[in-house]
């Protein structure tokens, strides 16, 4: 087993910065249309130098999205990263929770296993961080990443400063 922190990354929001202005693709982003799903191709924006420095900070990676393993087909080879295990949902999938942890949490919580992680999303809530710390025995880092801008210089030193603590923990 690893004893490098878990980095669980969603795609749109943080790596997909879906909510930036529509006729404006982000600077230093590429544009790719993914037939994830029966239908029209979804338009999705990636930028090439976050595999690198994602793969840079220390971490275990592992996706944290509902594209699930189709990320690795999609989202991977665009941005630089190698295939990635995954979180499978299962009936989880946008299942609405009665007290209002977001669906992806339990799931997330459950696949850490106590081990200490990150994860980079546009949803989190305090309810969130909540439930991680009634739930979760390490370390845990909620970061929410703005769905108009996606991952910046900000926060991958956020990140490079919290796998220092969880790294600094263990000795």
């Amino acid at each position: 087993m690893s004893h490098r922190p878990l980095l669980f990354l969603d795609v749109d929001g943080p790596l997909n910065p879906y909510a930036a202005q529509k006729e404006r693709r982000p600077e230093g982003y590429t544009t790719i249309r993914a037939a994830v799903r029966p239908g029209r191709p979804l338009r999705v924006w990636l930028n090439p130098a976050h595999g690198p420095a994602l793969l840079a900070l220390g971490y275990d990676l592992c996706w944290a999205t509902t594209w699930m393993a189709a990320a690795n087909r999609w989202i991977a080879p665009v941005v630089g990263l190698p295939d990635l295990p995954y979180v499978d949902f299962g009936d989880a999938l946008f299942a609405e929770r009665p007290d209002g942890v977001h669906w992806k949490t339990e799931s997330i919580v459950a696949y850490a296993e106590g081990r200490p992680f990150a994860w980079v999303d546009d949803e989190q809530s305090t309810l969130d961080g909540d439930f991680v710390t009634d739930h979760h025995s390490g370390p845990a880092l909620l970061h929410h990443v703005n769905p108009r801008l996606g991952l910046r210089e900000g926060d991958f030193a956020t990140l490079a400063g919290f796998a220092g603590f969880a790294a600094a923990r263990r000795t």
